[in-house]
């Protein structure tokens, strides 16, 4: 299966060398390039790819607001983007989560990093990292005390055990983590997120932990 990509940033120079080292994946396809927001939405919307490489700083439409609409567009479901960013800093993580980005890259990252990262997110996950993931507690963590907004309902299609991962998950942990913590196989802890996420109709493990904290599964002294 060819992973199908859409480039959206406002150099020229910066698309070319994505693309090079792209192509260099022989499951990666370029489809299409952007050189602002407003025509990554059309674009998008028009090829369908697989992933969104998108710049944040782009004319007119910004790649925050760009993401947003590719994301609340239901011919687009399936589409996954990702937050190209030179630092990558707390205003613009929280700005792009809010947006439903499944995850971010800097400009800096290697040409392996790059083509595994299009993979891990064309395959469904969220590409975070932990320390990421622990900077959307702490921010979380952080917020006024507020009443669940409706969890209960919500999250009591999981079951017992997919709640618990589901509550670790939300704390920061990796697959990994989960696994030793629950004498289970990194593929079960995958398994019961994956169920997670189909059961609460979230997109990705990024929007799995923000519902966590909003639904009160997870608070502040958890």
């Amino acid at each position: 299966m060819t992973i199908s990509v859409l480039l959206a940033d406002d150099q020229h120079l910066v698309r070319a060398g994505f693309r090079s080292l792209l192509r260099r994946g022989k499951d990666i396809a370029v489809v299409g390039e952007a050189s602002t927001g407003d025509e990554a939405v059309r674009t998008a919307r028009v090829l369908q790819p697989d992933v969104v490489l998108m710049d944040i700083r782009m004319p007119g439409l910004d790649g925050i607001a760009a993401t947003r609409q590719i994301v609340a567009d239901p011919a687009l479901r399936d589409c996954r983007v990702v937050i190209l960013t030179t630092f990558e800093t707390d205003e613009y993580v929280f700005a792009a989560l809010a947006a439903g980005a499944s995850g971010f890259l800097t400009k800096e990252v290697d040409p392996d990093g790059l083509r595994q990262a299009v993979r891990v997110v064309a395959a469904g996950e969220a590409l975070l990292s932990p320390s990421v993931t622990r900077r959307v507690v702490t921010r979380f963590a952080h917020r006024p005390a507020a009443p669940p907004s409706g969890g209960g309902d919500r999250l009591t299609v999981l079951t017992a055990r997919e709640r618990e991962v589901v509550r670790l998950v939300a704390t920061g942990l990796s697959n990994e983590d989960i696994a030793r913590q629950l004498v289970i196989s990194p593929l079960t802890a995958k398994t019961h997120i994956t169920r997670a996420i189909a059961k609460l109709g979230v997109r990705d493990r990024v929007q799995l932990v923000i519902l966590a904290y909003e639904d009160g599964l997870v608070g502040p002294l958890s």
